[in-house]
């Protein structure tokens, strides 16, 4: 008597094989073919990439926290020693909460500026996905009634969408040198805010790129408060010590304010791509 075969599970409907370490490869490709369907689709040719640290708030949400702190002292719920803790740790974030709302500004400036472009040629405004500086520059394209990216990356303790990102245009990565490559591709400018080890990480790298013409189209560079800059990477001191040419300096500006920035970048991507913006 015959048995009738049961029919198996298509590789491509296999978890298990599609989340095993053979089935990398085909993961990896498809953090490259998703996103750019989408964007094919939704007509995005053009961004300027935004970084940033993730920790950091807005004034208005460092003011609710100090005030919050103030009660939890005042119910007694908080030593003294934890109070006045807290209390330096918020002056720490309210000085840099200048940073959230210069960059909502910088976002806002950009994007009213590219929706007075042709469709064709806009330019959209990319960040990271998740909260602080990310968070503040889908704030500012939002509040200019236009469209925003957010490549998102998985990470142990849970870096969610923020609120802003378009729905249509939030990605979500496992690697990261693959969201890398969509910042990268895509950017026409780079803006680098104050962060930590992931901003600087992703700055560093699209110098370096640069640096060694492994990207061949233009990306201007702007380095967001130099006083902060200043103390965190000593430029100078490379050059003196002839690790870096003078040549490199020219890789990156700075700004301080984000009218200063805006008017660079839009001068900047001008010049760079004139046939782009022959009409401006």
């Amino acid at each position: 008597m015959k048995t009738k075969n049961t029919r198996v599970v298509k590789g491509y409907n296999n978890s298990a094989f599609m989340n095993s370490s053979s089935a990398r490869p085909i993961r990896i490709l498809s953090e490259f073919v998703e996103p750019l369907s989408r964007f094919q689709h939704y007509k995005i040719h053009s961004t300027v990439v935004f970084f940033g640290s993730a920790r950091i708030k807005s004034k208005f949400e460092i003011n609710r926290l100090i005030r919050k702190n103030e009660t939890a002292y005042f119910k007694k719920q908080l030593s003294h020693k934890e109070y006045v803790n807290q209390k330096k740790r918020f002056k720490k974030l309210l000085d840099l909460s200048k940073y959230y709302d210069d960059a909502v500004e910088l976002a806002r400036l950009i994007t009213e500026w590219s929706l007075s472009l042709p469709e064709e040629k806009r330019i959209f405004v990319c960040s990271g996905g998740g909260p602080g500086i990310m968070e503040a520059s889908n704030k500012g394209a939002k509040i200019a009634k236009g469209n925003s990216i957010g490549l998102n990356i998985s990470l142990p303790h849970e870096q969610n969408p923020n609120k802003y990102i378009s729905s249509h245009l939030n990605f979500e990565f496992h690697y990261f040198f693959m969201r890398k490559y969509w910042f990268m591709y895509l950017g026409k400018a780079l803006i680098a805010f104050p962060g930590g080890f992931g901003t600087i990480d992703e700055m560093m790298e699209l110098l370096t790129l640069s640096q060694t013409k492994k990207i061949k189209k233009k990306i201007f560079v702007i380095l967001y408060g130099k006083e902060f800059w200043d103390k965190i990477i000593n430029f100078d001191e490379l050059l003196n010590l002839e690790l870096i040419s003078k040549k490199d300096l020219e890789l990156f500006n700075y700004a301080n304010s984000p009218q200063e920035a805006f008017n660079k970048l839009k001068t900047s991507l001008i010049k760079n791509y004139p046939k782009y913006f022959k009409n401006e």
